[in-house]
Formats: structure tokens, C-alpha cells, sequence
């Protein structure tokens, strides 16, 4: 998907250039998050911020905290009600809890492990997680987004809603297209010891 540093005055048009669903994909993963009471919101890769003015227009009243590895993003970008911070995927997460955790077109930038961890990591800290992006889709001719060697390492939606639930996620793909897909998370309640019942 490009060079890594992309400058904020380009990154909306060559993200439109290079995902023709940019903009579904940004309505899809927002809609997944209705119905969520969110007051606390965790962004991870906020980028120009389409996901974080999606976000907080339909969680009115919420405060969301963004996290993104580009300094260049953190030093352009202010929106009323979220507050940004510089971190990578791979650094400790702010403490919790949130109410939902949620990331477009970033998560793919892990590679398999990193992803098993960052799920993990979500678990401890939200009930809800859901997150849009590259997948490596069920017919490899439906591969649609350029992808960049050692940058950008897309699994299949099988393999994350698997590592979902070993993380202890309840989940769900709730939209899918080409190469693209949403899925929307639930921490699953966790047992009280028969003790404590």
C-alpha cells in the first residue's frame, strides 16, 4: 500500500487511488461500531482522521484517544474530542478500560504473531474490538490492494477470528468484499470461580 511515510496532503487521494472501497470500507467498520455504547474510545492508526470524525459523529459525547506510528499524521491533524498520541501497534497499550478498541487499514501492517499479541493486548483492555482492512481473500484473483513487501502482511479472516477467540473475543465478519473486510468483536464474560458465585 504505498510508501510507509505517507505526508497527510497526499494520503486521502492515494488511499482512494489504491483502495477503490476506501470510503465503504471506512462507512463499514464505523457502522459496526452502532449500537456499542461508547464513551471511551481507543483508535489504533488514525492517519488523517476519516475514522476518527466517522467515530465520534456517531458516539456523540465520547472521548477517543488515537494512536499512530507517523509523527508527520500526529503534527496535522486536530479534531475536537480525540486526542492523539505517537505509538506503533507493537508499543504497550494505554491502560484501560475502553468501552471498543477500533483500527482501519492498520492492522495488516503485523505479521501473524504481532497480530495474535495485539489481540491479546485489546482483550485485557475493552470489551469491544472491531477493525476494517487487508485480508488475503478466499480467491487470490479478488486481490485487489497494491501491497508492499515487508510492510504489509494480510491473513485470512479464518485465521484472525481464530486468534480472536483464543485471545477470548467472541467474533464476527460483518461485511467482506474482495480483499477487504470488517470484523466486529466481543470479549466473551469472563467466569467468576465457583467459589465466588
Amino acid at each position: 500500500m504505498g510508501d510507509p511515510e505517507f505526508t497527510p496532503e497526499h494520503f486521502l487521494a492515494l488511499m482512494r487511488e489504491e483502495i477503490p472501497l476506501y470510503d465503504e470500507l471506512q462507512d463499514e467498520t464505523t457502522a459496526a461500531t452502532e449500537g456499542i455504547e461508547a464513551t471511551r474510545i481507543l483508535e489504533l492508526g488514525f492517519g488523517t482522521g476519516e475514522t476518527t470524525r466517522r467515530l465520534l459523529a456517531l458516539h456523540s459525547g465520547a472521548h477517543l484517544l488515537g494512536l499512530d506510528g507517523s509523527s508527520r499524521m500526529l503534527a496535522a491533524i486536530e479534531i475536537e474530542g480525540a486526542e492523539f498520541r505517537r505509538a506503533e501497534l507493537t508499543d504497550p497499550l494505554p491502560a484501560g478500560p475502553f468501552d471498543l478498541v477500533v483500527s482501519c487499514l492498520t492492522i495488516h501492517h503485523l505479521d501473524a504473531a504481532q497480530k495474535q499479541d495485539l489481540f491479546a493486548r485489546v482483550a485485557a483492555i475493552s470489551e469491544w474490538f472491531v477493525f476494517g482492512g487487508v485480508v488475503v481473500p478466499k480467491d487470490p484473483a479478488a486481490a485487489v490492494v497494491p501491497l508492499v513487501p515487508e510492510y504489509d502482511y494480510p491473513d485470512t479472516v479464518a485465521d484472525q477470528l481464530a486468534w480472536l477467540r483464543e485471545a477470548g473475543f467472541e467474533a464476527e465478519v460483518v461485511w467482506e468484499r474482495d480483499d477487504l473486510a470488517v470484523v466486529r468483536a466481543r470479549r466473551r464474560a469472563r467466569k467468576q470461580p465457583w467459589w465466588r458465585r
